[in-house]
């Protein structure tokens, strides 16, 4: 109970210093706390909305695909209409309707902008079906009855300000369908962003599927006392015995469910945990990265709690010793300082989890400015989130105090006869120089491993061994060189404002220790955005240096994994200007090698001019021979896996076609970022061995424009693909620019969730400085009576400050280099060659870093200035 009592009277007594410590355990548990919220509620919103609008039992293609039915034509997988007749008639279904869907669809308005989301969600186009009741009213129209009516969502309607009347264009792969709206339905569950656009059924299957007589699913309702599970045997066993004259009816891709011979069947369970899963695995991308940032957070905090606890226990010297003289043991001492990190670690989670909610609500708030509904009427905070956020904070405090608690047990009943605040550490010790020197040399042997890793797997291992080794290397190091690093920053920046500058640089060289693990905060962060901005800066340079050297066409069309319609095509190809247009398409199919093995990534079949248009080193023969009658490339990776040489024969087995024997006419280079690992024919020879309908749509199109029309035929084509604005027209400079602007973003993001860090290492230079300035109250006092002035004074603290976080920053710019230098290397094994330092990005964070010391010492300094002489100096 003593203990307890000293505990609290020292925590309470030193609430002030203990702030902002606290403050940096709030950050770390709310970060956590947040992500697990958000990640919950996204959850429950997407849970929600799958299990509403999932039928009893829903019947579709075994191999339906999710937008395309595996063969590259852009139709969704279908089932014959008869099958809705075959389902109704199953003991235990009380209705069973056909339904139509597609996500591989564009709908744009009058002024031809795109209605779809902004935020990656997919837009949805289908038939209104009894089952879309379940999940949606109409709350403005009615229903569409005919080809040239459609109803839309309200969500899509209220953001891109939709109302009846209005005329949409649904951009598919059988062509345009243009309607007016005539009704508006609102959602009965949150829709996370997804746009949807309903037809009558005729049109959608005209329009969608092209033709009259398919459904891509059958939604099935159940009879009264009648299971899902039950039903879904039912359906199964009498599909089963009609699935014979079925299965060539139903259109591949991937693989799904159950049981039906041709088909795949699912319950409503069965359905929404498909859906989830797929989801799952998004979300889970996104949680364990946000958590990792927070881990970052996390271990920044350390660095501030261990410091401000050193410097309590060094400011308590003379208690320690008094308490230690009439009968306190180690123990006692020891237990003294975790409780007061245990209070302070309760205290900061607490607070923590409470903000934690309030990050979730607010990123909630910025995914639906940014497109994605998420309502806060579905805000999940589960038993476990607050947990983990109590036990971590906690936790995470404790582990930090432990040793200054130890350092505060070893304190002899002698200390009572010196000096408050006197620094028994002053200079690393020799072992912990040794084991730093060593950690950083394993660390940089590792980095030099990877770097001259023959594979990207193995060197992989390596780097992240390299970075963690280096990382605590320089931590355990930090003393040594803070002695170092400082003298040279202070020789540059700090002589040239006389005493108060020599001053400022003995304070910070005062204790090694201190600085060394202020500064180390700092490090982790900035050796972060110093690493990623490396890798993403050379990741830029490599693909626009592959760029000028590879591709020759002077015009890129193409949009994700979105085919590009026959009607876009051939609208480019009427392009005037233009020399030629080159068609790239994706097709399934299985190879087999000479040794008798098998793959299944298939081809890529293009016009012979794309051997212009993406020019390939090759290592034999001729990339231009591959374009000829039943012949091939193959990529040099392949060709020594596989034993393959120019002349052998691969066996090609079309999907929905015949069986093609294709011989080697080239094998092109794998040391490159474009088309690695491609393997090409002509399509003339797809032609040969694939029924028409069964022709992928092009997955790109290139151009090359006529000598001097470069200019003219770029504005030409723009014009000319007005009419589809899901393909944007780029030439190569746009298609730089874009790439930029990719890794740009990318970048700003993950910037930003490191701020979140360096946010918490600002607060340990705070930290570290209000501390220093109480600790050294009566040499304030003393200087400032013997001449120093105010603003002298203030002076002294922000240059320490500013030497403090430059330190920091050297270590942290200089190891982060390091670490994506080394990264680069492994990139250039996968054809990324080009090393790229933003030096502009590296030298901004050094002059930043600057301000940031500056802006840390404000308070700090402000409450020196303010200091009483006489009460400083009077000070023990």
């Amino acid at each position: 109970m003593t203990v307890l009592k000293t505990s609290m009277r020292n925590f309470f007594a030193h609430k002030g210093r203990m702030a902002l410590s606290a403050v940096a355990v709030l950050l770390s548990v709310a970060f956590v706390c947040g992500t697990l919220v958000f990640t919950d509620t996204m959850n429950t919103t997407f849970d929600k909305l799958f299990a509403v609008t999932s039928s009893d039992v829903t019947v579709s293609p075994k191999d339906a695909g999710d937008e395309d039915d595996g063969n590259g034509t852009g139709r969704p997988s279908s089932l014959p209409a008869s099958t809705v007749e075959q389902v109704a008639a199953v003991d235990g279904v009380q209705k069973a309707e056909g339904a139509v869907a597609s996500t591989n669809v564009t709908v744009v308005n009058s002024e031809n902008k795109n209605m779809g989301s902004s935020t990656g969600a997919p837009t949805f186009a289908g038939n209104w079906t009894q089952n879309d009741l379940k999940s949606m009213e109409i709350t403005s129209g009615h229903a569409p009855r005919g080809p040239t009516e459609v109803m839309v969502d309200a969500d899509t309607a209220d953001k891109h300000d939709l109302k009846l009347g209005d005329e949409l264009r649904t951009i598919a792969a059988t062509g345009d369908i243009r309607a007016k709206i005539v009704g508006i339905a609102s959602w009965k569950v949150t829709n996370p962003g997804a746009a949807v656009v309903y037809f009558d059924t005729d049109t959608a299957q005209r329009g969608l599927l092209g033709a009259p007589d398919r459904f891509t699913q059958v939604s099935v309702t159940a009879a009264n006392g009648v299971s899902d599970a039950q039903l879904k045997r039912n359906v199964a066993q009498a599909l089963d015995g009609a699935s014979g004259g079925a299965s060539g009816d139903a259109s591949g891709g991937a693989s799904g469910g159950a049981s039906g011979g041709a088909y795949k069947i699912q319950t409503a369970k069965e359905n929404a945990d498909e859906n989830r899963k797929d989801v799952g695995e998004f979300m889970d991308i996104i949680k364990y990265a946000m958590l990792g940032f927070a881990g970052i957070a996390f271990l920044v905090g350390i660095f501030l709690i261990i410091n401000t606890f050193s410097m309590l226990v060094a400011q308590r010297t003379r208690e320690i010793g008094l308490m230690r003289a009439i009968g306190s043991s180690r123990r006692q001492v020891n237990r003294s300082v975790l409780v007061e990190a245990l209070l302070l670690g309760l205290i900061g989670s607490v607070l923590g989890v409470g903000a934690g909610v309030g990050i979730a609500v607010g990123l909630m708030k910025l995914m639906s400015m940014a497109g994605m509904n998420l309502s806060t009427d579905d805000l999940t905070v589960t038993a476990t989130t607050p947990v983990v956020g109590l036990v971590l904070g906690v936790v995470v405090t404790v582990l930090a105090a432990y040793l200054p608690a130890r350092r505060a047990g070893k304190v002899s009943p002698m200390a009572a006869l010196r000096d408050a605040g006197t620094p028994a550490d002053g200079k690393a010790g020799l072992v912990r120089g040794l084991i730093g020197l060593v950690l950083t040399g394993a660390g940089a042997f590792a980095l030099y491993a990877a770097g001259t890793a023959d594979k990207a797997s193995d060197g992989a291992l390596m780097l992240g061994a390299g970075v963690v080794l280096s990382l605590i290397g320089f931590v355990v190091i930090g003393p040594l060189l803070a002695g170092v690093v400082v003298r040279v920053i202070s020789a540059v920046l700090l002589r040239a404002f006389g005493p108060v500058g020599r001053m400022a640089e003995r304070n910070a060289l005062r204790n090694p220790r201190r600085t060394g693990a202020t500064g180390a905060a700092l490090m982790i962060g900035l050796a972060l955005v110093a690493c990623l901005s490396v890798v993403g800066s050379s990741m830029v340079a490599s693909a626009t240096s592959e760029l000028d050297k590879s591709v020759g066409a002077d015009f890129i069309v193409m949009r994700g994994q979105q085919m590009i319609v026959p009607d876009a095509e051939e609208a480019m190809r009427q392009t005037p200007g233009l020399a030629h247009v080159t068609r790239s398409k994706d097709v399934n199919a299985t190879l087999t090698s000479p040794d008798g093995k098998t793959d299944d990534t298939g081809l890529t079949a293009a016009d012979p001019t794309y051997a212009e248009d993406l020019r390939r080193t090759t290592t034999e023969g001729t990339l231009s021979a591959a374009y000829g009658k039943d012949a091939m490339s193959v990529g040099s990776d392949y060709a020594t896996k596989h034993g393959v040489h120019v002349g052998d024969t691969i066996t090609v087995a079309f999907k929905g076609g015949e069986t093609a024997k294709l011989k080697v006419a080239a094998i092109t280079d794998d040391d490159t970022s474009f088309d690695q690992g491609a393997r090409y024919t002509s399509i003339e020879t797809l032609r040969k061995y694939l029924p028409a309908d069964r022709i992928p749509q092009s997955q790109m199109l290139l151009g090359k424009a006529k000598e001097g029309q470069e200019e003219a035929a770029y504005a030409a084509l723009k014009k000319a693909l007005h009419d589809y604005p899901q393909y944007p027209v780029r030439d190569q400079t746009d298609y730089k620019e874009e790439l930029k602007d990719q890794m740009g973003q990318l970048l700003n993001m993950i910037y930003g969730l490191l701020a979140l860090a360096i946010i918490v290492a600002v607060l340990g230079v705070v930290n570290t400085l209000a501390l220093s300035v109480v600790e050294r109250t009566r040499e304030i006092g003393l200087m400032r009576a013997i001449g120093l002035s105010r603003r002298q004074l203030r002076r002294m603290i922000r240059m320490e400050s500013v030497v403090i976080a430059l330190f920091g920053a050297l270590l942290g710019l200089g190891l982060g280099m390091g670490w994506g230098a080394t990264a680069q290397k492994l990139l250039a094994l996968e054809g990324l060659n080009v090393l790229d330092i933003p030096w502009p990005t590296i030298i901004g964070v050094f002059i930043g870093s600057a301000f940031v010391g500056l802006f840390a010492a404000l308070v700090p300094a402000f409450r020196a200035g303010r200091m009483n002489v006489l009460n400083a100096i009077a000070t023990e």
